[in-house]
């Protein structure tokens, strides 16, 4: 029996993340053959993630789409046509069965673009949640759309799939990727942690869709806040990170240096890295409990899952689930993130370090592989599309 071939496409670091261990369980299955296709953020120097990618899985093609230096939603619109030109070309030579895309970004919907219109069957993993960024929200629904095979994370998200009209046989509630394996990271070393300075408060705001100059007076508003032990990550590259970079370099003296304040900052941590800093995070008890403050869907899943307080802050993950260890609403203002910032802080630890969550049991990943496996891909009933009802 012939294996389907399945195209899993990954644009950025925080999507690889989640997409790490559906490629692996893809790979290990019997009757599926894998074809990585990195594309998009991936490639921009100079964090150049791809990298990330090319240490765990062969590449059978790339897809260049943002160019350096050049962001902002009208670049956003030029890199998608590009995108769509260019996967064209590569799924006509790769003929996947199975075209894989997670979430929102618009690596993914050029790639779920060119396999509805081209006649590639396409599966959605993430699909149905609400999270506003800042043309997120209108393209994840806009993918559902386009794709013949749904894997929602939550049951909320799976309800609003079906709402959509998509067919009840053609969409699972598989949990989140973004919580398997974490179970097989460990604790970030005492030597790694002590060289990023000890943080007891991990800074990660990404832009969302305004000027540069207002996504940067937020984001030394709240660095200017939160005292010593912090560690800032880069922002994503979306609209406005440049703002928020120019704060980030204003408020600490270079990448990678710790100074007498206990500040630090680093372009870029891999998955493994980043996940066992959360670990590390997760154990700080005194002064305060150690937080993760910014804007990242990583403070609603992985952090909630490992028992990491968050400060979630503006409207980029508005309407998303958010676990009972996550403070702050939409207010931007120093009073209402403050206040967020004290109720983290204080966060009485969880028993066993785990907080209550929608986001599955840590086995998506193997139940994506399962349903790709027995789904035919080219069946007419899958491939053409009808709303049910």
């Amino acid at each position: 029996m012939l294996k389907a071939r399945v195209a899993v496409v990954t644009g950025s670091r925080a999507e690889f993340g989640l997409l790490r261990p559906v490629m692996h369980a893809v790979k290990n299955h019997a009757q599926l053959e894998l074809a990585v296709v990195a594309a998009g953020s991936h490639l921009i120097s100079p964090a150049l993630t791809l990298r990330d990618v090319k240490v765990e899985f062969d590449i059978f093609d790339s897809v260049p789409m943002q160019l350096a230096g050049k962001t902002g939603r009208i670049a956003d619109a030029e890199s998608l046509g590009r995108g769509i030109s260019r996967f064209t070309r590569v799924f006509e030579r790769l003929q996947p069965d199975w075209v894989v895309v997670l979430g929102d970004r618009i690596e993914a919907f050029a790639a779920a673009s060119t396999a509805s219109i081209g006649g590639w069957a396409l599966a959605h993993i993430h699909g149905g949640d609400r999270a506003e960024g800042i043309a997120d929200e209108a393209m994840r629904h806009a993918i559902t759309k386009l794709a013949h095979l749904h894997f929602p994370a939550t049951e909320q998200s799976r309800e609003r799939i079906v709402r959509m009209g998509e067919s009840l046989e053609f969409v699972f509630n598989v949990g989140s990727p973004a919580i398997d394996e974490l179970g097989a990271i460990s604790a970030m070393s005492d030597a790694e942690y002590e060289k990023l300075g000890a943080p007891r408060t991990v800074f990660l705001l990404h832009p969302s869709g305004r000027d540069a100059t207002t996504e940067g007076a937020l984001a030394a508003r709240v660095l200017a806040m939160l005292g010593a032990g912090v560690l800032a990550l880069h922002p994503n590259h979306d609209a406005g990170r440049d703002g928020i970079l120019a704060a980030i370099q204003a408020w600490t003296k270079g990448v990678g240096k710790t100074d007498e304040a206990g500040r630090c900052a680093v372009e870029h941590l891999p998955r493994d890295r980043f996940v066992g800093l959360l670990k590390r995070l997760a154990t700080v008890m005194t002064p305060h409990r150690g937080v993760l403050i910014g804007n990242s869907s990583a403070g609603l899943i992985e952090a909630a899952a490992l028992g990491v307080p968050v400060v979630d802050i503006g409207r980029r993950q508005a309407g998303r689930e958010r676990p009972r260890s996550v403070f702050g609403e939409l207010d931007e203002s120093t009073e209402a993130i403050r206040a967020a910032l004290a109720g983290a802080r204080a966060m009485r630890a969880i028993g066993g370090g785990v907080v209550e969550h929608p986001y599955g049991d840590g086995r998506a990943s193997e139940r994506i592989a399962d349903v790709l496996s027995r789904t035919d891909a080219h069946a007419a009933g899958l491939l053409r599309k009808h709303c049910s009802y």
